[in-house]
């Protein structure tokens, strides 16, 4: 079943486009592949990112804020960098480029997603506390793609590197994955140092 990808708004499109197109832009943001690329450039498959903020442990709901939407910038085909716009009281800027393995574990991931039988929305959620980035597939495609929390039924997949103990590339449901989550990202309670008595 194929992927609804949302559209990006147009203003955050032309800003990255528009640095893709800036030899200084480029430079400046040391990307290698971008540096030697020889070939077209183009901006595919925008995806917003959101980043899930901590929540109270006492049950607190879980809450996500959009950051920004992330275009994977692809070379003959094969994705090389990503670049990505952020909101502002102006409205979209470019933010920045980069590469690495989250750049290729996106693309991985958004190429499995298109094999699984039910339809979903694609977004990328980011866990802070943890480091973590996950491929977000969710379950209402006509969903504004700037606003909602994962549903219960909601898949994050993993991007890699994933955290120690949470496999990468495997799709969990939302409410499995949010007890896993909620426990790392608990502080441990203080505990007082024994004092010893004379």
């Amino acid at each position: 079943m194929p992927l609804h990808i949302p559209p990006a708004p147009a203003p955050a499109l032309r800003s990255v486009r528009t640095a893709l197109g800036s030899p200084t832009a480029v430079r400046e943001t040391r990307t290698p592949s971008l540096k030697a690329a020889q070939g077209a450039l183009s901006c595919e498959l925008p995806l917003p990112v959101h980043v899930l903020e901590q929540h109270s442990p006492a049950g607190g709901a879980p809450r996500t804020r959009l950051t920004g939407w992330r275009f994977l910038i692809k070379e003959d085909e094969r994705a090389i960098a990503a670049g990505e716009a952020r909101p502002t009281a102006d409205g979209w800027t470019f933010s920045h480029f980069f590469e690495g393995p989250y750049v290729v574990s996106t693309e991985l991931a958004l190429r499995q997603a298109e094999s699984l039988s039910t339809p979903y929305q694609p977004r990328l959620l980011t866990v802070p506390g943890l480091y973590m980035l996950t491929l977000w597939l969710h379950g209402d495609i006509s969903a504004d793609a700037e606003s909602g929390l994962p549903a219960p039924g909601d898949l994050l997949v993993p991007l890699a590197p994933a955290p120690p103990g949470i496999a990468a590339h495997r799709p969990h449901r939302f409410a499995d994955l949010l007890p896993v989550l909620t426990l790392r990202l608990t502080p441990a309670p203080l505990t007082a140092p024994m004092l010893k008595t004379a």
